[in-house]
């Protein structure tokens, strides 16, 4: 786009911006001959995916803002109309987080859909994502949207969608949604109808809210045992009065919570990146933890959707369990209490295999998905129709965990008060998470997982990273760092001899004699990412941590050796 291509097109999106602040912050970028950053916030426009949006506040197509939020959700009231007859009387549910703009944004989105003829239920407070997708389901609603940016840092936003049958949308629906959206006019000439005047728009009850916690209840086995002491941080996020409320149901009553982070500031103030996997983001859980004694220390993400966990590490301190430790000790706690005939455990391919071990002990399905939850209960919904199977749990390394199928989605409040039934049943045993997980590896093998991010950034590392991946096409490794490949799947082809939430995507895993090692190009970030997974037997009298601690290296080397073997090292 050439100069005055793109100061035209400047001028087309501000003379359809409703919206007088993003007006002038766009005239002042017009004004300001700066052709580099107007290119950026007008050159291009957010993408919109199975994750709907999620990028920078600010003005243009290529940001966050009213504009951006009205067009989408008119195309996604149009594809919903033209694909369900019953759309309209059906309706959608609306929910936002405590970021500084959800809630305006939320009721465009609010004011479009009725606009538009559909019925919408919404909650005028901030809400954690799950509750928002578990009323979708409650009130069969044909389709839900959260106005959230999740753990992002706190200049984003973001607008993520559930489709029908209350799960986030999967290709092509995300195809045929943008499709939609690219035929919406200016934002300002879009209809909405005043939320306050509209006899389309109701509440989300508290009934609802209410059977939310009544199904959490139903999907936990009974968990008996001695008080605990607990501390949680929902880092400046939503999740703090439903994990107060999830746990107090269960008999917690014990509960210190993170006093600078207990309430919902979309400034973070205290965290640099409001993620608990980041360096830092846990320090002051675990100092209170330390204070109080605790059992057991939690932590939310800012939208309540993912599950961080700090177990005492017998020294005083506290040890944070990986995303694939904390999937498989509630895969094997929800399994062993589970009363079903044909139980079912989902995880992400890039989670650990150890899951699969610990599902055939209890004679459960272990299915595997692509990446993401979307993936998880597009499996499960399936599996549940055509297999008769009860999904028990769901999860991915990322820290993402579904108890039952409460909600299709990850569920940090949910997985919150299931871990914490997971250590009570475990001190009324007189042991610990540790001990557990050390039963664990001695029955089901050590498993050990190493992740390796490769960073490329701009035009030419992304053509690095294309090459690197192509060159598999041709030729694969027949050992890394010693470890001989038994099998080579490449997921970019083959996808009719898989099911759908198997289907092509650019990664390739090769099978090893003791574990395995995966590649794929990051669909966010200019990264190329390997997981490597390594398994070894450990009897009663090894040291786990030693051992753990050398399966670590060695999977180190697989990983930095398949980078050298695709040119990324």
């Amino acid at each position: 786009m050439n100069p005055a291509e793109l100061r035209a097109s400047a001028q087309r999106w501000l003379d359809g911006d409703p919206d007088a602040a993003t007006r002038q912050q766009l005239q002042e970028l017009l004004d300001s001959g700066d052709e580099a950053a107007l290119a950026d916030h007008v050159g291009t426009g957010l993408a919109f995916g199975t994750a709907g949006l999620r990028g920078a506040v600010g003005p243009g197509p290529n940001r966050m803002n009213r504009a951006v939020v009205i067009r989408t959700t008119r195309g996604f009231a149009d594809h919903l109309l033209a694909t369900h007859p019953d759309a309209a009387e059906r309706g959608v549910v609306v929910g936002f987080d405590a970021r500084h703009d959800s809630e305006r944004f939320a009721r465009d989105v609010v004011e479009v859909f009725a606009g538009a003829g559909l019925k919408v239920s919404w909650f005028p407070t901030p809400q954690p994502t799950p509750l928002v997708a578990y009323a979708q389901k409650a009130l069969d609603g044909v389709a839900a949207v959260v106005v959230t940016a999740s753990h992002n840092p706190p200049q984003d936003n973001g607008y993520k969608v559930y489709g029908d049958g209350a799960a986030q949308i999967a290709p092509p629906v995300d195809e045929a949604i943008a499709a939609a959206i690219a035929e919406v006019g200016p934002a300002a000439e879009v209809a909405r109808v005043d939320h306050l005047d509209s006899e389309l728009v109701t509440e989300v009850s508290d009934a609802v809210v209410d059977r939310y916690f009544a199904e959490l209840r139903q999907a936990r086995p009974p968990a008996d045992g001695p008080p605990l002491t607990l501390a949680y941080t929902p880092l400046h996020g939503v999740a703090g009065p439903h994990v107060r409320r999830a746990l107090a149901d269960g008999g917690y009553e014990d509960l210190h919570v993170v006093v600078s982070q207990e309430q919902p500031d979309g400034d973070f103030p205290t965290v640099p990146f409001p993620n608990p996997e980041e360096p830092g983001a846990m320090d002051a859980l675990l100092a209170l933890g330390r204070e109080v004694g605790a059992d057991l220390a939690i932590a939310n993400d800012p939208d309540g959707d993912r599950l961080a966990v700090a177990v005492p590490d017998g020294r005083g301190g506290y040890r944070m369990l990986t995303g694939n430790q904390i999937g498989v000790l509630l895969a094997d706690h929800l399994l062993r209490g589970a009363d079903v005939d044909r139980p079912l455990v989902i995880s992400s391919i890039v989670s650990t295999p150890m899951v699969h071990a610990v599902a055939a002990a209890y004679g459960a399905r272990s299915e595997v998905t692509l990446t993401g939850f979307k993936w998880i209960w597009a499996a499960g919904r399936d599996l549940e129709r055509t297999d008769r199977r009860t999904v028990v749990f769901g999860f991915e390394e990322a820290l993402g965990s579904s108890v039952g199928n409460v909600v299709r989605d990850k569920d940090g409040i949910g997985a919150a008060v299931a871990f914490a039934d997971l250590v009570r049943s475990l001190k009324a045993q007189g042991q610990t998470v540790a001990d557990r997980w050390a039963e664990l590896c001695r029955t089901h093998g050590l498993w050990v997982s190493r992740p390796l991010s490769i960073t490329r950034p701009g035009a030419s590392g992304a053509a690095e990273i294309a090459a690197a991946m192509a060159s598999l096409t041709t030729s694969v490794p027949g050992e890394l760092a010693g470890h001989e490949v038994t099998q080579t799947t490449d997921y970019r082809t083959g996808a009719d001899q898989r099911p759908p939430w198997l289907t092509t995507h650019d990664l390739v895993a090769f099978d090893l004699a003791d574990g395995r090692a995966m590649i794929r190009p990051s669909g966010t970030e200019p990264k190329c990412k390997i997981y490597v997974d390594l398994r070894a037997e450990v009897g009663a009298d090894d040291d786990l941590e030693a051992r753990s601690a050398e399966l670590e290296q060695q999977a180190a080397a697989v990983a930095d050796d398949l980078a050298i073997y695709v040119g990324l090292s």
